[in-house]
């Protein structure tokens, strides 16, 4: 049996398979593979999705041409009662197998041909408006969440810096890496950058804002890595420098690069607006 680019599945020959029911289920999650590639999805995202198909057969142990309503339930029972699971979590384990079963049920792949062949049965969709959560609002954090309050941000910075000047006080290496996260902290609040944008972040991507000249060339700062939309490229976008405390922070560690930087003189949390 092969399986083409677009995820159709093609029964080659009569061969006698060894492990018939495990070979047809990594046959359909490489089929799955290449219809999401087609779709042009992340390779994380696709990876991801994967290991929660593999996870739910592991708990109900039974492969998906047996899967019944029944086990759905059972199992996202678990994960809310005994994992504690987020609703954004939950959904998103939710959304990969809807979209795994839809794939292997749906008469244009052929997986319900074979596996009537093989097994006596086929697969069919077993997750249902009425046993899945919705997504109802834009949202979902755990209230008991909260920002940071200022003095809670200046214990945070202090803290990241202390931690550089004792790691160096004591003669052991890895201040230099500290003094990165330091830096890495504050730009991120600074900026508001997620890790992945942060960790993309180059110098070409700091550049002066004509309406603030004050901070210099580091008056804006372009996102190249943003978060992108469904099927979609990583999004641009660009965000103005509005702490005074920015443009000093990075201009030192350019400057120093590996070398000692030194604290700032202006405290970012109490500088805030």
């Amino acid at each position: 049996m092969a399986v083409d680019g677009s995820g159709r599945v093609h029964l080659v020959g009569s061969i006698q398979l060894l492990h018939p029911e495990q070979q047809t289920f990594d046959e359909m999650l490489d089929g799955w593979r290449n219809q999401q590639l087609s779709r042009n999805l992340k390779f994380d995202t696709i990876d991801q999705r994967s290991r929660y198909v593999r996870r739910f057969v592991d708990h109900v142990n039974e492969f998906p041409w047996h899967w019944m309503p029944a086990d759905v339930e059972e199992y996202f029972g678990d994960l809310r009662s005994i994992r504690h699971l987020s609703h954004s979590t939950l959904r998103a384990h939710q959304s990969a197998l809807r979209h795994f079963t839809s794939y292997v049920a749906n008469p244009d792949y052929g997986w319900d041909r074979v596996c009537e062949q093989r097994f006596g049965t086929h697969p069919a969709q077993v997750f249902y408006e009425w046993n899945t959560a919705p997504h109802v609002q834009e949202f979902e954090g755990r209230p008991s969440k909260r920002p940071f309050t200022r003095e809670e941000l200046q214990k945070l910075f202090d803290r990241a810096d202390d931690e550089v000047e004792l790691i160096e006080a004591s003669g052991k290496k890895g201040w230099q890496a500290a003094n990165r996260d330091a830096v890495m902290l504050k730009v991120a609040y600074s900026y508001g950058l997620r890790f992945n944008e942060l960790r993309h972040l180059q110098t070409v991507d700091l550049a002066s804002n004509p309406h603030a000249r004050r901070f210099g060339k580091f008056g804006v700062c372009k996102v190249r890595f943003g978060k992108s939309r469904r099927a979609s490229p990583p999004k641009p976008r660009s965000v103005l420098t509005v702490f005074d405390w920015t443009a000093g922070i990075l201009e030192d560690w350019l400057a120093n690069g590996g070398e000692r930087c030194t604290r700032p003189t202006s405290s970012p949390a109490n500088a805030a607006v």
